[in-house]
């Protein structure tokens, strides 16, 4: 989501400041008023097709959740958590760390509760260690994950990144891991935020724009994470047209009136509208996602009820 994981489930974001979900949005604060223009730029006619409905639907084996929207429920009690998920209707997950288990107890847990993590978030190391990155690409495959991905990138010690001599070294770095991923049997991704839509070099190109010309899309693919990138003032179906066939995974999160997070389907943007590019996409997994859904004021079971708002909008919408 908004930091990297470790195989313990903590969290930390390698040579750069801790970031408080806080913090990211204090950064995010200025994208506010451009955010909202690409909301309403969508048009009346665009915008209703939610409403209306249409031919399509989500399949409901690919609806995920990424298990960062339940961390503290996790922690308090896993078995129980993932039974939860289970119970809602959800088959497969998305993790962001064992929980303080090791891959094998991690993948156990998952199997009493009949799920399965296609996907995980684990950073790849900066600088680039190909030892410690095959660990991690060895605790994939012992999860059973079809996709690994990349989760945080494009801010420093001095704030969000400005530089596409950065974003080019560090899409290096990418096109490596993706290499080894390859080789591993796995499909390696590349998570999104805001930062990287800010402007590199003082010119019209982002951070966005670099590591998608600069990676190779054989050996990496996008998560598009469609709250991050209205964040960053940006129409999700623009990314998508610039990016055919590379987005396999949807972070499906929404937007209150006020910038900051939903429950899927209760916020201001329109999926039904972005769905509907989701084969020009390549998109495989809609992965419902809430950064704070159990942090105060809410309670950890609160995001139990999110992820349950989420599964259901996904099962009904019509697009």
């Amino acid at each position: 989501m908004c930091i990297t994981h470790d195989h313990s489930g903590s969290a930390s974001a390698p040579d750069v400041p801790a970031l408080s979900r806080r913090g990211v949005l204090k950064a995010a604060t200025a994208a506010t008023v451009g955010a909202a223009g690409v909301l309403a730029a969508a048009g009346p006619a665009e915008a209703s097709g939610g409403s209306h409905g249409g031919p399509h639907r989500v399949p409901l084996d690919r609806i995920s959740v990424q298990l960062y929207t339940l961390r503290d429920q996790l922690a308090i009690d896993l078995d129980g958590t993932l039974a939860a998920l289970r119970r809602i209707g959800y088959t497969r997950v998305e993790h962001a760390g064992f929980v303080g288990r090791t891959a094998a107890q991690f993948k156990a847990a998952l199997d009493k509760a009949g799920l399965r993590a296609t996907s995980g978030h684990s950073g790849i190391p900066q600088p680039f260690d190909a030892a410690a990155w095959q660990a991690t690409l060895d605790d994939a495959r012992t999860i059973g994950q079809r996709y690994i991905v990349h989760p945080f990138f494009g801010v420093d010690a001095n704030g969000p990144i400005r530089s596409s001599a950065v974003y080019r070294a560090f899409a290096r770095d990418l096109n490596k891991a993706g290499a080894m991923a390859r080789k591993a049997g796995l499909k390696f991704g590349y998570h999104n935020h805001h930062f990287e839509f800010f402007r590199q070099d003082g010119g019209s190109r982002t951070g966005f724009d670099v590591l998608t010309r600069e990676t190779d899309p054989d050996l990496v693919h996008l998560e598009v994470d469609l709250f991050w990138v209205t964040r960053g003032a940006h129409d999700p179906v623009d990314v998508i047209h610039q990016n055919r066939g590379r987005i396999r995974q949807f972070h499906v999160k929404d937007m209150d009136a006020n910038g900051s997070f939903a429950d899927v389907g209760q916020g201001l943007i329109d999926f039904a509208r972005i769905f509907r590019y989701g084969r020009e996409a390549g998109i495989d997994e809609f992965i419902v996602e809430r950064d704070d859904a159990g942090t105060p004021p809410r309670a950890p079971a609160d995001a139990i009820s999110t992820a349950d708002v989420g599964y259901d909008y996904l099962a009904a919408l019509r697009f």
